[in-house]
């Protein structure tokens, strides 16, 4: 009894940080899905944006006005990963590892040299904060992620239903036949990336926000969650969500069912530091269940 009691304690933060990690798990699903590039930039794009966001608040800037520069910060280092790969020809794997070792100073430096900084809620006004999270009042940050997800989804679609945007999902899916048609694939490329890393810092802003801390290794393995967000989403809904908003959506949908997953097997007693182990074991399940399927349905079509 007292599992099911502690597991539904800890439901409300882990469909919260759900949330926050889907608005980055939708950057993910951008380079990964629709441009078919392993950017691994975001390890970095997410802690720099924790950093700048925590700093400008302790600062004195107003949290959304911290959170529209994370956006910018976030889109520049998409910029110097872009332009590593079209411009200097380095492979896109590689030139996201650059940038993000490149970050990891850059990010020190932001904080003033310091491994982490805190913003207690108490005397900073922060969008979202852990402490609430169970909260029957506005407080609570589940409503404003919520709304922060429908507007991300709602952009994102618009976006991708325009002629920049098509030309974008045509750079990832053919890039060959989309320079035939006259289309820029090196901008494309440069576009997506930028737009790609701001999600994932506007995610590293409001996740500092949420723990109440910025620290350097909070980008730590954020490739894995995203990319287990994206694969869980689809893996689940594949079948039912058919339109595009829907599949971002279910991208959003697989963060928290990740997390969800996470704290219960925590709940079950494992050591917090396999915290890392239990991750990877959770995202080889969710990659190796369909190719199981697969496996099952030829077997029983030879049979």
């Amino acid at each position: 009894m007292s599992f099911f009691t502690s597991l539904l304690n800890a439901t409300p933060g882990a469909v919260a940080q759900g949330l926050v990690w889907g608005i980055m798990a939708l950057g993910v699903y951008l380079t990964y899905r629709i441009m078919h590039i392993a950017d691994l930039t975001v390890d970095g794009s997410i802690a720099t944006g924790g950093a700048v966001c925590v700093m400008l608040i302790r600062a004195g800037i107003n949290p959304v006005v911290a959170m529209l520069v994370t956006l910018a910060v976030g889109a520049l280092a998409g910029l110097i990963t872009a332009l590593l790969h079209t411009k200097c020809g380095i492979p896109d794997i590689l030139a996201g590892i650059l940038t993000q070792l490149s970050l990891y100073s850059i990010n020190l430096r932001i904080m003033g040299g310091k491994a982490n900084q805190t913003i207690s809620v108490d005397k900073y006004n922060l969008l979202v904060s852990q402490r609430f999270v169970r909260a029957f009042d506005f407080s609570n940050p589940i409503p404003l992620l919520l709304l922060l997800i429908a507007i991300t989804i709602g952009a994102m679609y618009w976006f991708f239903g325009t002629e920049k945007g098509c030309s974008i999902r045509a750079t990832g899916t053919n890039p060959n036949m989309a320079r035939a048609q006259g289309i820029n694939t090196q901008n494309d490329i440069i576009i997506g990336l930028m737009i790609s890393n701001a999600l994932v810092a506007f995610a590293g802003g409001l996740l500092a926000q949420y723990q109440g801390a910025s620290d350097i290794n909070m980008g730590r393995g954020a490739i894995v969650i995203g990319l287990a967000a994206v694969i869980i989403g689809e893996g689940v809904f594949k079948k039912v969500f058919k339109n595009f908003a829907l599949k971002l959506l279910g991208v959003v949908f697989g963060a928290i069912i990740y997390y969800l997953v996470l704290q219960v097997t925590l709940q079950l007693g494992l050591n917090t530091n396999d915290l890392k182990l239990i991750s990877a074991a959770i995202v080889a399940l969710f990659l190796a269940i369909p190719y199981w399927s697969k496996k099952g349905a030829k077997g029983a079509l030879n049979a």
